[in-house]
């Protein structure tokens, strides 16, 4: 797997490469870029990026000093597409939200559409029940403890957790391989809990959102209509915040768009990308 050095750290990634489109796609936590494994063969024609960033599923620590805030993390997002070059990418996320913030940081200058897949937005910074989960990680131990727990099937099904997150079911091979960098790295796992701690208080999110009315450029928002995590008048309320902004719901699918509906969420982006002048390029021939 590729790897490129950043100001915090190394960051591994993937790259379909071709001539295409760029897409960026970016994972919730503590996932990694297996989170779109059944959509990006989807979309032919287009060079998909898959960065795994630094929320806990990644494969190497961080630098003790590193921000992994919320900011920091989008900071950190843009300085990736910065190094390798990526002009006039469409920001694909889905559950970790903070990838809106390059917007409110003035720092989304390479990012020409962005497609915001059931994700937090506004003040829902953790959402819902994974505020509670935020506040034992900042307990000393708490998230060693949480990678014990996650083997036990009960725990790691149920729906007040990530067993919410999908209606089909997380694979558990899948769900190991995110939680494996954590189970194995005490360095990781400092991560983990910085970055889950990090969301700063309601007020801060509330104006930052605001910033958000400053892209211009067009906005996919996909929702899931049997979310347990985002709140479904979020959907309807970014695509009515970005003056760009579309909205469109799908039915029988939680937060986990690309686990529960693939096909469904590959249709509508790649009829977004093409409305919007981002054709495939089809090899020759």
């Amino acid at each position: 797997m590729p790897q490129i050095e950043l100001s915090a750290g190394t960051i591994d990634y993937q790259d379909t490469g071709g001539d295409g489109p760029v897409l960026v796609f970016c994972h919730g936590m503590p996932m990694n870029e297996t989170q779109w494994r059944k959509v990006v063969p989807l979309l032919d024609g287009y060079r998909c990026v898959l960065p795994t960033l630094p929320l806990g599923g990644h494969r190497r620590p961080m630098a003790p000093g590193a921000d992994l805030s919320q900011r920091g993390i989008a900071l950190l997002l843009g300085e990736f597409l910065e190094r390798l070059g990526l002009d006039d990418v469409t920001l694909v996320l889905n559950d970790w939200g903070g990838g809106q913030f390059l917007v409110s940081e003035g720092k989304a200058q390479r990012v020409a559409r962005l497609v915001l897949v059931a994700c937090e937005a506004f003040d829902n910074f953790p959402p819902g029940p994974a505020k509670a989960a935020a506040a034992v990680c900042r307990v000393p131990g708490a998230v060693w403890l949480l990678t014990r727990l996650m083997r036990v099937p009960a725990f790691r099904k149920s729906r007040n957790g990530y067993g919410g997150m999908s209606l089909r079911g997380i694979p558990d091979e899948i769900m190991a391989d995110w939680f494996a960098p954590a189970t194995r790295s005490r360095a990781i796992r400092r991560d983990f809990a910085k970055f889950a701690t990090s969301a700063p208080r309601r007020e801060v999110l509330l104006a930052w959102s605001e910033r958000l009315r400053d892209f211009d450029r067009p906005v996919l928002v996909v929702w899931a209509t049997e979310d347990r995590l985002m709140p479904r008048e979020h959907g309807r309320r970014l695509a009515q915040l970005y003056p760009q902004g579309r909205l469109v719901e799908i039915a029988d699918s939680s937060t986990l768009v690309p686990e529960d509906q693939p096909e469904r969420l590959a249709e509508a982006l790649t009829d977004f990308l093409t409305r919007t002048g981002a054709e495939p390029v089809r090899p020759a021939g």
